[in-house]
């Protein structure tokens, strides 16, 4: 058998070996995502996810009124009938610890949206103009968080009410200086970047820079801050609560804990306190653990990027 060409020998090589397989770069760049996050964070989004959807949807559940008394004996215990038992009234646990997420999960996000909106805005102003505009502004933030957040709080619940709106509003103005020098900082890193410093050379104008270069960049680390922030205010809506100026109508997770937190109902039904505190200490360290998370993957300083 006479030997193949070189050229030829080549050529049938090259033709049999294997082509490697093409990978899609989002469905590679979602694979590092999910890495880098690590497994916690998944389960922490989990259990969000599901405690979010349970208070959605908790007028279509097939669960029990919340409020119907008699569902079951006066202080069951947790059973298959009342997964969660019943209060002293004879209403299920079970439904009223999905109802309470309802208005938990609501004050925690309208009142840290608020805080965003308004200190985030702050902040962007402050740090972009700087000179008087960012001391004035920087000023009135340092006598916000001079005044104590829960004095705050019980003055303007005590003052205005105790609806739903006006609790939201009260946490959420108690949210707006923490927010606002957060903003700030970010704004000042990123306001010296170099998308910046270009937009200003083409001409663009300050409300240009603000909205289309930086405020992309101050949202990044303001979505970690939301679930951070939704974690405090949960927490500290109870506080309210064990201070009686919570929401009036409906019930918390908060009021809750303080109706099933008497001598006499520990004593004889411990689950009406245990199951609400349970709901709010895993809810609160899953926002917690997913919100540093982000926060860690989204360090400013760590990536040394910017959307612009």
């Amino acid at each position: 058998m006479s030997p193949e060409p070189a050229g030829q020998m080549g050529r049938g090589s090259l033709a049999g070996m294997d082509t490697p397989p093409q990978v899609d770069p989002a469905e590679q760049f979602g694979v590092v995502v999910a890495r880098r996050l690590g497994f916690g964070f998944w389960i922490a989004a989990a259990w969000i996810i599901i405690i979010v959807t349970a208070g959605a949807l908790a007028p279509w559940l097939p669960i029990a009124d919340p409020n119907e008394t008699g569902v079951g004996g006066r202080m069951d215990g947790p059973g298959w009938s009342n997964w969660f038992g019943t209060d002293s009234n004879g209403r299920d646990m079970f439904a009223r610890t999905i109802w309470g997420a309802r208005v938990s999960l609501i004050v925690g996000f309208f009142s840290v949206l608020l805080g965003i909106c308004v200190g985030g805005t702050l902040g962007m102003i402050a740090g972009y103009f700087r000179g008087i505009v960012d001391r004035i502004i920087s000023f009135s933030v340092f006598v916000l968080l001079a005044y104590p957040g829960l004095v705050l709080a019980l003055l303007i619940v005590g003052l205005a009410g105790q609806t739903l709106p006006i609790v939201a509003m009260t946490l959420g103005i108690v949210a707006i200086a923490p927010i606002a020098r957060l903003s700030r900082a970010t704004t000042l890193v990123y306001s010296e970047r170099e998308f910046v410093a270009s937009a200003r050379v083409l001409g663009a104008t300050n409300r240009r820079i603000m909205v289309r270069e930086l405020l992309p960049n101050v949202l990044i680390p303001m979505g970690a801050l939301t679930l951070l922030g939704m974690a405090i205010t949960i927490v500290a809506e109870g506080g309210l609560a064990f201070l009686g100026l919570s929401v009036e109508e409906g019930f918390s997770w908060g009021k809750m804990i303080v109706l099933g937190s008497s001598p006499r109902t520990l004593r004889e039904g411990p689950w009406v306190a245990m199951f609400p505190i349970g709901a709010m200490f895993v809810t609160v360290l899953a926002l917690n653990f997913a919100g540093d998370r982000l926060r860690e993957y989204f360090d400013v300083r760590e990536l040394g990027i910017g959307v612009g």
